[in-house]
């Protein structure tokens, strides 16, 4: 029979140390985010609806984004067993320089719409975490800018061919100029897709004051204090070609883009030309033959065909077929760095966040940004370690078995 005694207030004491109290409420909200869910959820909560939907949302019945979700979902880890991973090295090479960790940061347009501190936030972060960032065409922030506030990181442009080929050129030559060293080479915009949450949020760039944008507002006061007393919303880049936002969009998508202009950019930019939006196998084989330096494995974060093909799907074949003759990367769907890693057990050299990161930055700026590549950088090298495997390079197809929930039906 167990004997019971009062307990003396000596052997109390020890348990009632409480977890001293931080008055930054924000700082406060994001150390209790433990996943890129939860910063999710801080997101939805501190944004007003129609910006929000235009980060989270995608095209038509977003079938693409939530099929990339599950496949990333859909997998089993492999494990070995009595293999040293006291230490384990999450750094990787890729397009001819270094990243810490084997993800960056993707390009995402209209970035200071979802917090004010936009790209320079992305930025800042992704050098102090020693990983490249990637700016889009549609930034809100300049080439120039983010060259500014990331002098020693690695920054990457992402290239729309526009409508104006001099404006496209332009931007090359720029980013070049700006100690870019990456250009992604857009492909899959032809025309923009049908974001239909947008639409049905009678959402614009830049935003317009409505009844329902108004009532939204109310218990948001901190986003459009922020909004209304920084400088307008525009495409930094393209701020010197003149036009509204609403007519440089409209440039912004070519449905004439071909091989061709590929060659000219090639000509026009000094660093590694990557083209982004690749989602077949034979035209992996046709840029390898061309000679490009990487392929970017996206369907546009399924924001332009729904429906469209998944890259994480596509990886293994695509990297049997080109692997050897350039570098495959992959984007669309990453919500978890146990993503990273099973992408990179496949073959892809590297990969790219988007609304992970945004969800970060809509949750607390800067600082939300940091607890994104946390987040990620900890889950990552978790998942390391359970699997055993002391490096990216010992990732192999063998750690991963990709699970059928789509599968073709004979024909």
């Amino acid at each position: 029979m167990v004997q019971r005694q009062l307990p003396k207030p000596r052997d109390i004491a020890p348990l009632m140390k409480f977890k001293k109290f931080d008055f930054n409420a924000s700082r406060r909200r994001l150390s209790a985010a433990l996943t890129i869910e939860d910063l999710h959820k801080i997101a939805k909560r501190r944004t007003p609806k129609a910006a929000f939907d235009y980060t989270d949302g995608a095209a038509e019945g977003e079938f693409s984004l939530t099929r990339a979700r599950e496949a990333f979902q859909d997998i089993e880890f492999n494990p070995s067993i009595l293999r040293d991973v006291s230490e384990v090295d999450t750094s990787c090479e890729i397009f001819g320089g270094r990243s810490a960790l084997p993800f960056g940061i993707a390009p995402t347009g209209f970035t200071r719409l979802m917090q004010t501190e936009g790209e320079i936030a992305g930025a800042t972060a992704a050098g102090a975490a020693g990983i490249p960032f990637t700016l889009s065409t549609l930034g809100t922030t300049s080439i120039e800018a983010v060259k500014e506030a990331n002098p020693e990181g690695r920054n990457w442009f992402q290239l729309y061919v526009m409508k104006d080929r001099e404006i496209s050129y332009a931007l090359t030559e720029r980013a070049g100029q700006a100690g870019f060293d990456t250009l992604f080479f857009t492909v899959d915009t032809p025309v923009a897709g049908a974001r239909l949450r947008d639409k049905r949020n009678g959402f614009s760039i830049p935003p317009q004051l409505s009844l329902g944008t108004v009532v939204n507002a109310i218990p948001r006061p901190w986003w459009w204090y922020d909004f209304l007393t920084t400088p307008p919303l525009e495409f930094a880049s393209l701020s010197s070609t003149g036009g509204t936002v609403g007519e440089l969009l409209d440039k912004a998508m070519d449905p004439s883009i071909s091989f061709d202009d590929l060659k000219i950019i090639r000509e026009l930019f000094p660093g590694k030309l990557v083209v982004k939006g690749v989602q077949n196998v034979e035209d992996a084989k046709k840029l390898a033959d061309l000679g490009v330096d990487g392929i970017v494995l996206s369907n546009h974060g399924g924001r332009q065909l729904d429906r469209a093909p998944v890259p994480f799907h596509l990886l293994p074949e695509v990297v049997r077929e080109v692997g050897d003759d350039l570098e495959v990367t992959i984007d669309t769907g990453i919500m978890n760095g146990a993503d990273i890693v099973a992408a990179m057990a496949l073959g892809a050299k590297f990969t790219l966040i988007g609304r992970a990161y945004l969800y970060g930055l809509m949750a607390g700026g800067r600082a939300g940004v940091d607890r994104t590549i946390e987040i990620l950088a900890d889950q990552v090298e978790r998942t390391m370690k359970l699997l055993e495997v002391p490096n990216l390079a010992e990732l192999q197809p063998k750690h991963v078995t990709q699970l059928e929930r789509l599968v073709p039906r004979a024909r």
